[in-house]
């Protein structure tokens, strides 16, 4: 073992979870919401778009680069898609019904966004049954993806409900209020603050960067202390590049928007499944000119438990009348945890 190899990591990997905490909290959230104020976006729309698509960046580039890397690496694409997944519905969840327990959830968005994260992981499923990524299937995904944003788009005029999470005053961005070094933050917010978009668009990419420092340091771990990778992929990949979603998905629920919070990680779950996987699997047919095979290991046990989980979900949300509930977050971390014990033991067993 080097010591020295894995002291290295643990300090890149703290770094990294710190540095992209401060940016979510300062930055990202803050021009995330002057965005969608422009855009004239409600709570719901915001948290199922530009929140899911930004927070999800660093799926999409991991998916990207496994998919495109020689030696047929496609599998740790979609392994850190499906467990980044069950991370969002059971962990980010989990926690934001923790934290914000018995809150009335506005249930129009929250269902169809249910609705459309299952239709995704059907359409992968219909991908991984085929055998095979083609164009059919990466045009099917990445549509699917247009379609969602305008049922997004006109969902409010579809289903009649008011977002009462839209209160700008009372649920806006947390201020940095006091100190010396707070004053200077604050001057620098007003600064960037004629230039939200750019700060949105840096900050998508500062998250990406650490992210990809944090996977990096993360598979030193593991390699320093013998894990498997395949657990490395699953769990540490996985969880790694989800730790914006739940940064971000955290401090909205404390701001009083569970309902975004909640949009925001079944928002990017189907971000993941349409976008994350499907724009790669278009890119490499449309510049190779052909397809690729897909490994067919637990492939159906993955689409399983995906489906799973969402209708779990749902059954919740109904039975408990669209509230917030502290016990059923513990049952979906729970969930999450009985997950992980099942791929520990598949992979050491």
């Amino acid at each position: 073992m080097n010591i020295e190899a894995l002291i290295i990591d643990l300090f890149l990997l703290i770094i990294s979870l710190g540095a992209m905490h401060f940016i979510s909290k300062h930055y990202f959230i803050e021009s995330l919401d002057h965005i969608s104020k422009k855009l004239r976006l409600s709570s719901d729309m915001a948290g199922s778009t530009l929140m899911a698509a930004g927070s999800s960046a660093p799926e999409l580039a991991v998916a990207l680069f496994a998919i495109f890397m020689k030696g047929n690496h496609e599998a740790i694409g979609i392994g850190t898609i499906v467990g980044s997944a069950l991370f969002n519905i059971l962990v980010i969840i989990g926690v934001v019904m923790y934290i914000r327990r018995n809150a009335k959830l506005i249930w129009q968005p929250i269902f169809r966004d249910i609705v459309f994260y299952i239709l995704a992981i059907l359409l992968l499923g219909y991908t991984f049954y085929t055998g095979e990524v083609s164009l059919l299937s990466g045009i099917l995904l990445v549509g699917t993806y247009f379609l969602y944003l305008i049922v997004v788009y006109y969902w409010k005029r579809i289903s009649f409900y008011k977002d009462k999470e839209d209160d700008p005053e009372k649920n806006g961005p947390e201020k940095i209020k006091n100190g010396l070094l707070n004053a200077g933050f604050r001057a620098f917010n007003i600064y960037v603050s004629r230039y939200q978009l750019i700060v949105f668009i840096v900050s998508v990419a500062l998250i990406s960067l650490l992210s990809w420092v944090l996977v990096k340091s993360a598979v030193g771990i593991s390699a320093a202390l013998g894990i498997p990778e395949l657990l490395v992929g699953i769990t540490i990949v996985a969880v790694g590049t989800s730790v914006p979603d739940l940064i971000s998905s955290t401090i909205v629920a404390r701001q009083g928007r569970p309902g975004m919070a909640i949009n925001n990680a079944i928002g990017s779950n189907t971000f993941d499944i349409l976008i994350g996987l499907g724009l790669p699997f278009l890119l490499y047919v449309l510049i190779k000119g052909e397809g690729f095979g897909l490994l067919s290991t637990d492939l159906y046990v993955s689409i399983g438990i995906l489906l799973s989980s969402s209708v779990i979900l749902l059954f919740f949300f109904i039975l408990g009348g669209w509230r917030s509930s502290r016990p059923v977050g513990i049952v979906l971390i729970i969930l999450y945890l009985i997950y992980l014990g099942h791929v520990i033991c598949t992979s050491s067993c």
